[in-house]
């Protein structure tokens, strides 16, 4: 807990360090009002509907910003009953939970800079899509898998040494949990040939990637009260060469290899890039040896973390190598009033049988779509979905496609009138530590009605 706080105050005063004067601060509030679908505090397994009341104002001043996410969540009683119930997990630790798991959230980030653009970055708090090199060892990691029910506050930093002059070195780190330092990862990367500058190798970028997890049931259920748990490793290596960078075009080569505990290894080799502004592509091959999860740290790692340490710990590495493939592809249009975009990776392999809890045993699917104000007239809509293990359930890949266990389906409507913005967001969860049928389904359900002061 003294480490948490002394980082979090380390953080938090550096940053008049990086600020600059004569920009012009920004400060903005969002209030609003509506329902939330929560689990009972009682009984996990239930869930209830609570009134809740908001505000998140925030403030930015040049690359600096914070966000505060002020929440009270509430029943009244019906009848002669006039009692007001809060809704005790807002604000007492439960099982499990220590006072910073509660109260950090409250601040929805703080945030200095940009990942990949600035020579210093870091933000605190909601961690949607952190990357470490190329991806496969974390890729696009999620701590808000939990929302609305719970909010985790995490961190990630980045700090390049031609911030000091020194553009041979830089450091990359993340911990999805600051109250508890469950997920801790960082990348050291090196550019040899940095003295030969904007030229094509000196861009060359070497680095080695380290990711631990020191609780990985931290969010299971029964099924495994039975597990013993322990510390959970992924290392790696990766190069980079980004060899065109434009505006209209870039094209980036790379490779990476990894090693996870129980002694599998996997490597990838591909390109990456954008052209444009409105298309971003990326292709690459896999060489995983069986019994390896490429990946291991991904958007939805605290939901599947569990039956990923129980396939690690009872399926060691085993000779032989399959060769698979990714393929993404991203199209942003209209000034980002449209924006779409698709992920499909798979195995070069026959479907395994018997089944196994490896992920890379299957085909996997991830698309998102996204309808920006201006399109619609004063409204937003944003759908996504996520499907793993195709072909699993029912030995057909295009079966299990519209099954929906193993998958995530969400979307968000919002409509602004005036100040007012009027917001509905539903999502259906498979939740993989839940016994199996119909109640292995997390159900996320939040209306509001908002305002932009």
């Amino acid at each position: 807990m003294k480490k948490a706080t002394l980082l979090f105050a380390l953080v938090l005063f550096s940053f008049p360090i990086f600020a600059q004067q004569g920009m012009n601060p920004s400060f903005g509030i969002i209030a609003n009002l509506g329902t939330d679908l929560l689990p009972d505090p009682g009984d996990p397994s239930k869930f209830e509907s609570w009134s809740k009341i908001g505000m998140q104002p925030e403030f930015s001043i040049g690359k600096f910003g914070i966000g505060l996410d002020l929440l009270f969540r509430f029943k009244l009683g019906t009848g002669s009953n006039t009692s007001l119930e809060i809704y005790e997990p807002d604000w007492i630790p439960q099982q499990g939970q220590n006072i910073f798991d509660v109260y950090l959230p409250k601040i929805l980030y703080i945030r200095y800079g940009q990942q990949w653009e600035d020579p210093f970055y870091v933000k605190m708090g909601s961690i949607s899509d952190f990357s470490l090199g190329n991806g496969l060892i974390v890729d696009n990691y999620s701590n808000m898998r939990f929302l609305p029910q719970r909010r985790v506050f995490g961190m990630q930093l980045g700090i390049d040494g031609s911030l000091f002059g020194f553009p041979y070195v830089g450091l990359e780190v993340l911990t999805g949990n600051v109250s508890k330092f469950d997920v801790i990862g960082g990348r050291i990367y090196v550019r040899p040939l940095a003295f030969m500058e904007e030229s094509l190798f000196g861009r060359l970028q070497l680095a080695a990637t380290g990711v631990l997890d020191r609780d990985p049931l931290l969010y299971t259920g029964t099924p495994y009260l039975a597990q013993q748990t322990k510390l959970i490793y992924v290392v790696g290596a990766d190069i980079t060469l980004p060899l065109i960078q434009s505006p209209a075009f870039s094209l980036t080569p790379f490779g990476e290899g990894a090693y996870e505990m129980n002694n599998a290894i996997g490597a990838i080799a591909g390109i990456k890039g954008r052209a444009f502004d409105i298309l971003s592509y990326l292709a690459q091959f896999r060489y995983l040896q069986e019994g390896f999860i490429p990946s291991y740290f991904d958007a939805n790692y605290d939901i599947y973390r569990a039956d990923r340490f129980v396939y690690i710990e009872t399926n060691p590495a085993k000779n032989n190598f399959i060769p698979g493939w990714l393929a993404s592809l991203g199209l942003d249009l209209f000034k980002s009033a449209l924006s779409f975009g698709v992920i499909l990776d798979a195995p070069f392999k026959e479907l395994p049988s018997p089944a196994t809890d490896n992920p890379a045993d299957y085909a996997h699917i991830k698309g998102s779509l996204n309808l920006a104000r201006g399109l619609i007239p004063n409204v937003n809509i944003a759908a996504r979905y996520e499907k793993f293990f195709l072909g699993r359930k029912s030995n057909d890949v295009l079966k299990d496609l519209i099954d929906f266990e193993d998958s995530s389906i969400g979307m968000t409507i919002s409509y602004k009138a005036g100040t007012a913005i009027v917001s509905m967001d539903y999502a259906y969860i498979w939740n993989p530590t839940k016994n199996s049928g119909a109640g292995a389904f997390d159900v996320v359900s939040s209306m509001s009605l908002g305002f932009e002061l």
